[in-house]
């Protein structure tokens, strides 16, 4: 009786080692999946835009930062960036709020918020040849106007292809997106914030102004960003699209990378990418910011 009491305890103080073990080893895929996809690229990009081609530390490839073309590159970008996202957010947001009045389970908004989830995702090569074949040169809805009430499209120029455009075709990944990131927070809103407003003698204006409002205002702008930093990073479509030129950052990038004119430019163009990742670092940084005020205020 007296050995058994005393190999009691020990078994159980083996069990939280054991569990923790196991917790442990369940969390190595995803240490090894941000390793090897996100961890090691980051590191050979940072490394190659401080490396020379002889194989030396050196600054020059980020002083090509400061030449025009990559200025003129940034500032495409995140103009393009900012005029998809600011369109996106808006048509966006007031596609959300419609949303909300909607019943919660009913069949309209499922299907609507399940159609929002696929098309945030439809882009690259796929929604660039789908904009190809609705209003490209020769696309279905170009020749209709134009066969039909003598309506050209490319009168002023073929502005598909530029960055009004490219900012038309992102705007259509855009608008979804922020449905699904911006629903939860209008969904956050409470009936009993309105009732107690308009108990007050509270117009509609008010309430939107003073009480709903700053509460979303947060939300808004934190979606707005992440909206921001999807246009920034897109490659593809852009790809797909402009076949002459580099305008943007990934398109310069690209070039730095893969021409076979421009020799040894490997290492600025890997420092243009990581003029991208301290730029969309940024503006993560003030997206978890604005989130973890909204969780505050509406969660």
């Amino acid at each position: 009786m007296a050995e058994v009491a005393v190999a009691a305890p020990q078994r159980v103080a083996r069990r939280p080692r054991l569990r923790g073990v196991t917790s442990l080893l369940g969390t190595v895929p995803f240490f090894a999946y941000v390793t090897i996809f996100l961890l090691i690229p980051a590191l050979v990009v940072v490394a190659g835009a401080f490396a020379g081609n002889d194989g030396g530390v050196t600054l020059a490839n980020l002083e090509a930062l400061g030449t025009g073309v990559v200025l003129d590159a940034f500032g495409r970008s995140i103009a393009l960036s900012a005029i998809s996202a600011l369109t996106g957010a808006v048509l966006g947001a007031l596609l959300a709020y419609a949303l909300t009045t909607a019943k919660p389970e009913g069949v309209l908004r499922r299907t609507v918020t399940a159609a929002a989830g696929v098309l945030a995702q439809f882009g690259g090569v796929t929604l660039a040849f789908a904009f190809l074949a609705t209003i490209g040169l020769s696309g279905f809805l170009t020749v209709w106007l134009q066969d039909t009430f003598d309506v050209d499209i490319f009168d002023n120029g073929v502005w598909l292809f530029e960055l009004p455009g490219l900012a038309l075709v992102y705007t259509y990944f855009q608008i979804p997106l922020m449905v699904i990131v911006f629903l939860p927070a209008l969904d956050g809103i409470r009936p009993q914030w309105r009732e107690a407003t308009e108990s007050l003698g509270g117009t509609t204006w008010q309430y939107w102004t003073r009480v709903a409002g700053p509460l979303l205002a947060p939300a808004f702008l934190g979606s707005a960003l992440l909206l921001f930093a999807n246009s920034f990073s897109a490659y593809a479509t852009a790809a797909a699209l402009v076949s002459q030129g580099s305008p943007l950052v990934p398109l310069q990038i690209r070039g730095a990378l893969t021409s076979e004119v421009l020799l040894g430019q490997q290492n600025v163009g890997k420092a243009m990418a990581l003029g991208m990742v301290v730029v969309v670092a940024v503006v993560m940084a003030l997206y978890s910011l604005l989130q973890n005020r909204t969780s505050k205020w509406l969660g």
